[in-house]
């Protein structure tokens, strides 16, 4: 099989993506929280606010390519800090308190402050390339992850 070389180093895209993270992280640790858990927030926000346990776990691990128990050492985490809960209307559901809400939100406004400054007078188009080249590397990784 032949392979040909990119065209982009790979460095490239990891190196934005570690700036890019740093920033992120810094905010989250200003407000007592960390990157896996603010995955974990996104993901039951993305689920509509109450999503189901087994779920949550295969989100999170299909995000951030770890393991299941690593998945549910965090959650159990928020649920013992009172910033995730059993959702009262289901008991396999679980949604953010008005705590993890809250944090959720501020954290979330904080870094697309930031986002908008990174990506200020970059225009669409690029945008978009970019977005639909990342996605495919995304996919192909996945795919190479699944076979493994």
């Amino acid at each position: 099989m032949t392979t040909t070389a990119p065209t982009t180093n790979g460095r490239v895209i990891a190196l934005a993506h570690y700036a890019a993270r740093a920033l992120l992280e810094g905010v989250l640790t200003r407000h007592g929280a960390t990157f896996e858990q603010s995955v974990t927030f996104r993901a039951v926000v993305l689920a509509g606010g109450s999503v189901d346990r087994d779920e949550l776990v295969s989100d999170v691990i299909g995000s951030l390519k770890t393991d299941a128990s690593a998945v549910r050492a965090v959650i159990d985490g928020l649920t013992a800090t009172k910033l995730l809960e059993q959702d009262p209307a289901e008991a396999s559901r679980l949604r953010l308190t008005d705590s993890g809400r809250e944090l959720y939100e501020t954290t979330t406004a904080e870094t697309a402050e930031i986002s908008a400054r990174l990506y200020a007078g970059i225009p669409a188009e690029d945008l978009a390339v970019a977005g639909r080249v990342l996605t495919l590397i995304t996919q192909r990784a996945n795919a190479e992850l699944a076979g493994a």
